[in-house]
Parts: C-alpha cells; sequence; structure tokens
C-alpha cells in the first residue's frame, strides 16, 4: 500500500486552519451553550470549559489525522499517547488561561467570550507545533532546521 504524499507545511496550514474553524466553533457553541444551562460561576465555569476543550480537540485530532497529517498517520499506540501527552497539556493550558482570563479581565459583555479566545489561542499555536513534529511526524524527517530546507 503506497503512502498519501504530504500537503507541504502550506497545506497542512491551510487545512489545520480550517479544521481547527470549524472545531473552535463547536468548541465555543459547546461552552456558550453550557454557561447558558448554567455553568455560568466558578467553579462550573471551569468545567463548561474541560468539556468544551475536551468535544473540540478531539474531533480536531480526528480531522487533522485524516485531512492534514494524513501522509504522516501511523497506527499505534505511539500515536495514541503522543495525543494523549499533548492535549493533557494542552488541556490543562486552555482552561487555566481561560480560569486566569476569567479572573484578571475587568468585567465586561463578552468577557468570557474573550476568555475563551486568548485561551484557545494559546492551545491552538501549541497543538500545530507538536502535531506537526511530533504526533505526526512524517517518517524520515528529523531535522527541521532552515538550512534543511523544511
Amino acid at each position: 500500500m503506497t503512502q498519501k504524499a504530504s500537503p507541504g507545511l502550506l497545506g497542512q496550514l491551510v487545512r489545520f486552519a480550517l479544521i481547527g474553524g470549524f472545531c473552535a466553533l463547536l468548541d465555543l457553541g459547546t461552552y456558550s451553550g453550557l454557561r447558558a444551562m448554567g455553568l455560568d460561576h466558578a467553579p462550573w465555569d471551569t468545567v463548561a470549559r474541560a468539556i468544551s476543550f475536551i468535544l473540540g480537540t478531539t474531533t480536531a485530532f480526528f480531522l487533522n489525522r485524516k485531512f492534514t497529517f494524513s501522509a504522516a498517520r501511523k497506527d499505534g499506540k505511539g500515536q495514541i499517547g503522543s495525543f494523549v501527552l499533548l492535549y493533557g497539556v494542552t488541556f490543562f493550558v486552555a482552561v487555566g488561561v481561560n480560569a486566569l482570563m476569567l479572573h484578571v479581565l475587568g468585567e465586561f459583555a463578552f468577557k468570557p467570550t474573550v476568555a475563551w479566545v486568548i485561551s484557545q489561542g494559546t492551545a491552538t499555536a501549541i497543538n500545530f507545533v507538536m502535531l506537526k513534529w511530533v504526533v505526526f511526524r512524517e517518517p524520515g524527517v528529523t531535522d527541521v532546521s532552515p538550512e534543511s530546507g523544511s
């Protein structure tokens, strides 16, 4: 069975952005919906963010695995283990940054949304780098320095 060709860094960034946009809407919609159902004060606002993060990032993992980083897709425990480790770290980053922003931002109408955007942006930056160069690393790619042409 032949392996799919990589869409290249620009192609991966575009696919990652499109999938990320969809999953961000899913995440924000879930977060906003849970807050509207009463999970809008501590500690329940953190629970709402945790649930929305898990739903959004799990969806993003499977879509990115299929469409963004398909050339580097491998089956096995190593990839799932890397996923669990990466999303464990970004889970705490996203939830922690969200809680911090809810605490430090002044009171205004869109405070929860701004807190979510800041936390999501931080987690997204970490995710792309780690998905590209750790979880879905292409076979034979070891040097990503500018001199290597990568």
